[in-house]
């Protein structure tokens, strides 16, 4: 049984709920695709955990996206999640990564961007700078400004049992004005207390009643979490059927084959001229009926 899972969880006696989220082979499917540098591999694991947990907030059908630009080597950064927990990202890097470097050297001058698409819905775009020396600074910027909820997150990542884990916790006031005002610093304290070994080694249940034991609790059932990603090869055939035909038939004169590559899971799609034909008459043929 897979221990990719969200829990969510809420305190009885005051406005506050949480979340705590333990992801194993999710994050290991990500680190396989490519070989990351070992500071990229831990920024993949926090912001991994972020989506999952922000996802977690959805009241609807849809997506997140959690996405980091800068001017410094990593140049991109990016993690989507939808409602039902599927999770799936990549970097992209220009340049070399020191052994340490802290996120401000990693992206350089740049900024988080969080985008948000309900399946019917308009889509939200909220975007703030990377102002703080860490990740969890900066989404707790973005929703002290956004979202305007006191909110406090704990993103880890680590070596466990001789693999890579990635888990994290997330406080946040609920918007009904009930409780007193040291509630949410009171938990917080008690939360930031957990250890990576106890996220990534202990059950869910046994980490929260190590930190609230002393609190009213009520944890809801879990839902699963897992690496999906949506490229295939019927979409990367409309990827070429939305270019100009003499285009493509150019690329096949060049080189033959076009191959497209999908940066999320890995998958290679090869086109031949034999496929291009036959997608640009499919094509033709949609069209006509269409019409």
């Amino acid at each position: 049984m897979s221990n990719d899972q969200l829990h969510r969880y809420l305190f009885k006696d005051v406005s506050v709920r949480g979340e705590l989220v333990k992801l194993d082979e999710t994050y290991q499917r990500i680190l396989e695709n490519q070989d990351y540098p070992a500071p990229v591999q831990a920024l993949l694991g926090e912001m991994l955990v972020a989506t999952s947990l922000l996802t977690a907030t959805l009241k609807f059908e849809g997506s997140i996206t959690v996405q980091l630009q800068g001017d410094g080597p990593v140049s991109l950064a990016v993690i989507n999640g939808d409602h039902q927990q599927q999770l799936r990202g990549t970097a992209r890097l220009k340049g070399d990564i020191k052994a340490d470097a802290t996120l401000p050297e990693m992206l350089g001058k740049g900024q988080l961007i969080i985008t948000i698409e309900p399946v019917d819905g308009e889509r939200y775009q909220g975007i703030v700078g990377l102002d703080s020396d860490h990740l969890q600074g900066c989404l707790e910027d973005y929703f002290a400004r956004s979202e305007q909820l006191e909110t406090r997150l704990w993103l880890r990542t680590g070596e466990f049992d001789g693999k890579r884990h990635a888990a994290g916790m997330m406080l946040q006031v609920l918007p009904d004005g009930k409780g007193d005002d040291n509630d949410f610093d009171h938990l917080a304290k008690l939360t930031e207390t957990v250890k990576n070994d106890e996220l990534f080694g202990l059950d869910a249940k046994d980490v929260l009643y190590r930190l609230y034991h002393q609190e009213s609790v009520t944890v809801f059932d879990p839902q699963s979490v897992c690496f999906k990603c949506s490229c295939s090869r019927e979409r990367s055939a409309q990827a070429i059927a939305a270019i100009e035909r003499s285009e493509v038939d150019k690329m096949i004169a060049e080189m033959g084959t076009i191959r497209l590559h999908c940066d999320y899971c890995g998958s290679d799609y090869a086109f031949d001229s034999v496929d291009v034909a036959a997608i640009f008459e499919q094509n033709a043929d949609s069209s006509s009926q269409m019409q």
